[in-house]
């Protein structure tokens, strides 16, 4: 009976030291993948950064590049006139409130957004809901335009207008809502899909008490007119505004067409990640 007793306690050892010896390695395995996941985390918060601001010397180099480009497609004096055409409509404007905003060129990025059938689904969900819907969206919003330094100039409804230093930023703050809502939060999830249509200008403007007026507003909202739920449409000027590395993608260009309202042909695209 002894014997079989020093037997059993044998095996019973061995099978607890191989017991701590696959624990120990699967608490190794687990450390090591945590690891992993917090890496690519790290990582992914670095990719959905914006880009540092450029300093003055790149600044510099940019404009001079830009305005060699206008040189060559212009001409010297189609240059100079159309500047002055340029400083002369901001001659006696307040261009004050919107210094901080706008580019080393003076123009500012527009962003214009709504959401899709809104009034269908506030008649479908009822008012509490629809209140606490938009609540949801204003927040997923607002979220990313201040990581990408935007600024509201004002809300109507479930309608947002933002003002943006550079074009990229505004258009990868609108390509990231638009995949925040692809991911909605509880309550957006709760009461179906909402959509939101959004378009994006660059250009020139005019500011007085704290909100922005001018034909290139008007512009950044035609295009927004003309999106989708789901979609981000951006004019030529915001694809004349970014560098060849920007990290978003301008596909899809429309055939010139009219605006209403507005003077002339534009061409609108449709902006997406990059690959």
């Amino acid at each position: 009976m002894t014997i079989v007793l020093g037997i059993l306690s044998a095996v019973l050892l061995c099978v607890v030291a191989a017991l701590v010896v696959v624990v120990r390695r699967l608490q190794d395995e687990v450390a090591a993948h945590q690891g992993h996941v917090e890496q690519l985390e790290a990582d992914l918060a670095a990719a959905l950064r914006p880009p540092p601001a450029q300093n003055t010397t790149e600044r510099a180099i940019s404009r001079m590049i830009r305005t060699a480009s206008k040189v060559r497609e212009h001409g010297i004096s189609g240059l100079i006139q159309s500047t002055i055409e340029e400083m002369s409509a901001w001659a006696n404007e307040e261009k004050a409130e919107i210094v901080h905003m706008a580019a080393p060129d003076g123009t500012v990025t527009i962003v214009f957004s709504d959401i899709e059938n809104s009034t269908q689904l506030n008649a479908r969900m009822g008012d509490s809901t629809w209140v606490r819907v938009l609540e949801a969206h204003d927040k997923l919003l607002r979220a990313r335009i201040a990581q990408y330094r935007g600024q509201v100039v004002k809300t109507a409804g479930d309608g947002f207008m933002v003002a943006f230093r550079d074009a990229e930023a505004a258009c990868r703050a609108s390509v990231a809502i638009q995949s925040d809502l692809r991911r909605p939060s509880d309550i957006l999830r709760r009461h179906g899909k909402v959509r939101v249509r959004i378009g994006i200008h660059t250009g020139q403007v005019v500011a007085k008490d704290g909100d922005y007026f001018g034909e290139n507003v008007a512009l950044a909202a035609r295009v927004a007119d003309l999106a989708s739920g789901g979609e981000v449409l951006c004019s030529d000027a915001v694809r004349d505004h970014l560098e060849d590395d920007a990290q978003v993608q301008l596909v899809d260009p429309t055939d010139p067409m009219e605006l209403k309202g507005l003077p002339g042909e534009y061409v609108v695209w449709r902006v997406v990640p990059p690959v």
